[in-house]
């Protein structure tokens, strides 16, 4: 017997507000065409100003134990995946603890910037194959228009805000690549190149900052690295491209998405895309998209699902799981 984490449950949490692509002709040199065509976004949410990060991840959070058909105190452990907490400290992810009524287990945040939800996704699967815990929900939030120059078009028409939130549990496998949960795991980063997409303040530098982002060079990592991973984590679960029912990738940039895709040798009938309608929401994305595929009809029980994420640091990477 192998011990698999398999998906239990999964849900997402937009904010209300929506913010389509007109809205920054009126306080930018922008418009509509030109957003799309560069991003393949049309419009994004952003959070009312009493939403925090904590609490779009607890709406998810909700959904997803809706979903599972669980309660709180099933939960043995809860990770957020961040990068815009609501406070230095505590961590986001003991918020959403404590606004669930989950009184057990232990909760902590993961910060790879938009690669965040595949590094959360490996540390959980990590905690359930070792048997440490048995279920563990893991979330994607962020408030990135919360940290926009809005000054800058090139960067603050592609964020936008959101959470998704998915539930992992250990189920037994028979140890080859047919088992239903987590397959494979693959991560890097490489902080040489931290300068391609950062925040310029934090902390220990007395300041909030702005998101700067050198966007022709991170299309030029993006794609070869996203490729390259999501083959790496394939290779490692004994399967090819060939095997892929759906890729979920970050939703970041439309261009990117289908570079990527077009690399792998797999259809844009196979990709699961939202950046059109939620903008880039780094950690979020993919959850979110993972949410919407499923809740859609589209991911269904035993369908092998390969998510790929690239973001600051840089850091990358990709899971490989059969639904």
């Amino acid at each position: 017997m192998t011990i698999r984490a398999q998906v239990a449950g999964i849900g997402h949490y937009l904010p209300e507000r929506i913010v389509p692509n007109a809205e920054f002709e009126k306080t930018l040199e922008t418009s509509d065409e030109w957003i799309r065509t560069r991003s393949g976004i049309e419009r994004r949410h952003f959070a009312a100003p009493e939403e925090t990060t904590s609490i779009l991840a607890t709406h998810a959070a909700r959904a997803a134990l809706k979903d599972a058909g669980l309660e709180p105190s099933d939960l043995d452990a809860l990770i957020v995946a961040t990068s815009t907490p609501d406070l230095t400290f505590p961590s986001a992810a003991t918020m959403v603890q404590a606004r669930l009524g989950m009184t057990g287990g232990f909760a902590f945040d993961v910060q790879a910037v938009c690669a965040g939800f595949v590094y959360a996704l490996t540390t959980a699967n990590a905690l359930i194959i070792s048997g440490q815990v048995r279920r563990v929900m893991v979330i994607g939030a962020e408030t990135f228009s919360r940290i926009m120059d809005w000054t800058d078009r090139s960067t603050c028409v592609l964020f936008g805000d959101g959470a998704g939130a998915l539930i992992l549990e250990a189920g037994e496998g028979t140890g080859d690549s047919t088992d239903r949960g987590i397959l494979s795991t693959d991560l890097h980063s490489d902080g040489q190149f931290r300068d391609l997409l950062y925040v310029d303040g934090g902390v220990s530098t007395n300041s909030i900052g702005h998101l700067r982002m050198e966007g022709k060079e991170i299309f030029r990592h993006a794609v070869e690295k996203l490729a390259s991973t999501a083959t790496a984590a394939l290779d490692k679960a004994g399967l090819t491209a060939e095997d892929v029912d759906w890729v979920v990738p970050h939703q970041a940039n439309i261009r990117i998405i289908t570079g990527t895709a077009k690399k792998l040798g797999l259809p844009m009938e196979q990709v699961i895309v939202t950046v059109q309608d939620h903008g880039n929401t780094s950690a979020a994305s993919i959850p979110m998209a993972l949410s919407v595929g499923k809740h859609a009809g589209k991911i269904t029980r035993g369908d092998l699902v390969v998510t790929e994420a690239i973001g600051g640091g840089l850091a990358w990477g990709a899971v490989v799981l059969r639904w």
